[in-house]
């Protein structure tokens, strides 16, 4: 990879040996561990009521010094890049390892593939060329439709460059660019309002963002999304055939099942898929993967933060559970390799098995084919917040986008639809699954252990039967 070795050494003015040499002493008879170097810059802008509401710049730096023994951890982390401030982390890290007699675990392989640019996507574009987006932005999307009565958009972008420091002199460099777009469209009509959403992003530049034609269909799919709620009806309720739509509905996946797929919930068996491996968990013809090394994906890298080349790692195959999603340290205590999972949100923060990218792969139904088997139920194609239980499955979702299913066709949008169910449980009721996999587009913001950190989702068309459904019908 290209990054630049001074930017954490020259700049600072540490000593690169002396600096390798607290490593080395702070992990003196660990397991594992490393010194995690981080340097970001990240911005946002907001337009709200036609004017531009906030701009923000930020810059942070810092590192995290971490030592592994067994199941213990040390970890230390300021905000002070120097030789001193990191000898006082090492003094608080060594002690983890005290008495302990592990050998250092093998550094993760290296790799010569980068998913994303080598860019900086705040310096590369001037400042008044993203007000002047935002602008004509809402501009058009008040142009549009003369029922448009809010409008508001974002573009925020970062520029993150990471060094990780190993005992033994192994040294991993990254630089990831992230940006996002999101647009939010509030539209009234004989007294009543409704909303429509988009967001979209990736690790790259703002260049895509730019392009009218871009933002303009983002705009187009938010109104769309408002102007159908305007005539939803009350959502029914009750146990019914639910079909999920393709590509954002996977959020429901990612929630209600990956989290429960992650090494460090199954290690500790509060995980509802402990001890399953090798078992039946899903319908047949259900396969769920997470995949790091997809190119310039929101959830993508080209190494985890320990330095691992990400992966793809099957999970379950044709109902099958096949794998966990591991960091180095759980990896270990379970026997298996690591994954590329191990993640964290900044310096700050210490490594834990998270998700990148994890979708269903697609079937061989046909959509349309999937709809007109259903006699009645809801087609759900956009979701909003939900709740989980990791250690059963439990999950509580809301639809923001829903249609009655009547007779195979397509009906009325509804309004206040929940689905309520078990992610376990909820696998075993897929009875089709569709040949139209979608990404989402790039706007996943996974949280775990108050950490958050960017990722994907998606999934094809599916047909559940049995499903229950929360509605606000009388």
């Amino acid at each position: 990879m290209s990054q630049s070795n001074d930017l954490f050494f020259s700049r600072t003015g540490m000593d690169r040996g002396r600096v390798q040499a607290t490593v080395e002493d702070a992990l003196h008879g660990a397991d594992d561990g490393e010194l995690f170097l981080e340097y970001r810059q990240s911005e946002s802008f907001s337009f709200d009521d036609g004017r531009l509401k906030a701009a923000t710049f930020d810059t942070m730096q810092g590192f995290g010094l971490r030592a592994v023994a067994g199941e213990a951890t040390g970890y230390a982390h300021a905000s002070d890049l120097s030789e001193e401030a990191i000898k006082r982390a090492a003094d608080t890290v060594r002690a983890v390892a005290r008495g302990h007699s592990g050998a250092a675990a093998l550094a993760p392989a290296r790799t010569n593939k980068q998913l994303y640019p080598d860019v900086d996507p705040l310096g590369a574009v001037q400042f008044e060329t993203k007000i002047k987006l935002l602008e004509e932005m809402n501009a058009y999307a008040r142009a549009r439709d003369p029922r448009v009565k809010q409008m508001s958009c974002s573009l925020t972008g970062e520029w993150q460059n990471v060094e990780i420091l190993r005992a033994g002199g192994e040294v991993y460099r990254d630089v990831r660019p992230l940006v996002r777009v999101g647009v939010s469209v509030v539209v009234e009509e004989n007294g009543r309002q409704e909303s429509g959403s988009y967001g979209g992003g990736g690790r790259g530049s703002y260049d895509t963002y730019l392009d009218s034609g871009y933002w303009k269909d983002a705009i187009d799919e938010a109104l769309r999304q408002a102007l159908v709620n305007l005539n939803s009806i009350p959502a029914p309720a009750g146990e019914m055939t639910v079909v999920l739509g393709p590509g954002w509905p996977g959020v429901l996946l990612h929630e209600a099942i990956g989290h429960g797929l992650e090494g460090d919930f199954n290690r500790k068996k509060t995980s509802a898929f402990a001890g399953l491996m090798g078992e039946r968990v899903a319908a047949p013809g259900v396969t769920v993967v997470d995949d790091g090394t997809i190119d310039g994906r929101r959830g993508s890298l080209s190494i985890d933060d320990e330095g691992t080349p990400s992966g793809r790692t099957v999970l379950i195959e044709d109902g099958i559970l096949k794998g966990y999603m591991q960091d180095r340290q759980n990896a270990r205590l379970m026997g298996v390799a690591p994954t590329g999972n191990g993640r964290r949100q900044s310096y700050a923060n210490s490594v834990m098995p998270r998700m990148t990218n994890t979708y269903m792969l697609g079937g061989t139904a046909d959509p349309g084919e999937i709809l007109a088997g259903v006699k009645r139920g809801i087609y759900a194609t956009n979701f909003g917040g939900g709740q989980v239980d990791i250690t059963n499955g439990k999950f509580v979702f809301s639809c923001t986008e829903a249609y009655l299913i009547e007779d195979g066709k397509i009906g009325p949008a509804i309004k206040g639809a929940t689905l309520i169910g078990n992610g376990p449980d909820a696998l075993t009721r897929v009875t089709m699954i569709g040949n139209d996999m979608k990404l989402d587009t790039g706007i996943g913001v996974c949280g775990k252990n108050g950490q958050s950190v960017p990722v994907g989702v998606g999934q094809p068309t599916l047909r559940l039967d049995g499903l229950t459904v929360g509605g606000t019908a009388a």
